[in-house]
This record gives structure tokens, C-alpha cells and sequence, in this order.
């Protein structure tokens, strides 16, 4: 299947596409700000530049796009039909990327969640919200990794 539009127009609506502040980045920090929650914004001295930082509660938080974060079994983790091989090896090296950046910041004690696009829809916004703050509220959790929606929920 052909792209609906000519590749100068695709290149320029793809480099339009942002890596901070989305939709759905700014609607999680929103409800996390009104219930009393405070925190850092892409701190640059952090492997991966977390989309959160709760530096006293050494908690980060990652809002993944479900496309370019390839989250598994997601209907919105689409691949292009146009040139496969270049967006193989791109989504490919996202999520090494994401892998590594999550092992550094184990290692360096911060706690880690990662919530996925697809799980800030509003059917399971309060639902996935309440998830996560539970989490951040229990520090003594040998959970030290979350992800929203959870590998049981792709969706």
C-alpha cells in the first residue's frame, strides 16, 4: 500500500511530531498535579530524559507513545508500509534505547514506570491513575518497575 501523501509532505508532518508535552503526557501530569503530586520535567541529567521526575521519592516516569515505543500487542503500535526495513530498524532501536535507559536508572536507584499511551485513553484514565499513584505511594515495594497497562492488558 502506497503513502496518501507525497514524501515532502509526509517528511514535514513527521517532523513536526514532538518528544515532550503530547496529549497524553500533559493530561497525566495534570491529574498527578491535582492531587497534590510535584514534580520535575524532562531532567536532562537522567539516562533517557524522563517525562516525570519525582527526585524525593527517586521515582521517574516515562509516557510512552504506543508507535514509536512499539508497545507489544497494541493496535496502535502500527508499522508503515513505506520503506520496512528503515522503520524496523528505528522502532528497533527505540526499544533498545528505552532498555537501557530503564537499566541506568535502576542502577541508580530510581524507581521506574513507564505508562503507555494506549492506557491514558479515557475508559482507563482513573482506573490506570489510581494504579500508579498506589504504586508511588508504597516505596517499600519490591516492585521497582511499572508498567501501565500491564503486559495482561495491551489495551
Amino acid at each position: 500500500m502506497a503513502d496518501i501523501v507525497d514524501q515532502k509532505t509526509r517528511s514535514r508532518m513527521m517532523s513536526g511530531i514532538g518528544g515532550k508535552n503530547t496529549k497524553p503526557e500533559l493530561a497525566l501530569r495534570k491529574a498527578l498535579h491535582a492531587r497534590g503530586y510535584r514534580y520535575r520535567l524532562h531532567h536532562r541529567k537522567l539516562p533517557g530524559r524522563p517525562d516525570i521526575v519525582m527526585p524525593s521519592r527517586r521515582i521517574v516516569i516515562f509516557v510512552h507513545g504506543c508507535f514509536w515505543h512499539r508497545h507489544p500487542e497494541c493496535r496502535y503500535a502500527t508499522t508503515p508500509t513505506t520503506r520496512p526495513e528503515f522503520w524496523a530498524q528505528k522502532f528497533e532501536r527505540n526499544v533498545e534505547r528505552d532498555a537501557e535507559n530503564v537499566a541506568a536508572l535502576q542502577e541508580l536507584g530510581w524507581r521506574v514506570a513507564v505508562v503507555w499511551e494506549c492506557g491514558l485513553k479515557p475508559a482507563d484514565f482513573e482506573a490506570n491513575l489510581n494504579q500508579l499513584i498506589d504504586w508511588i505511594e508504597t516505596p517499600d515495594s519490591a516492585q521497582e518497575y511499572l508498567v501501565i497497562p500491564g503486559p495482561d492488558r495491551p489495551e
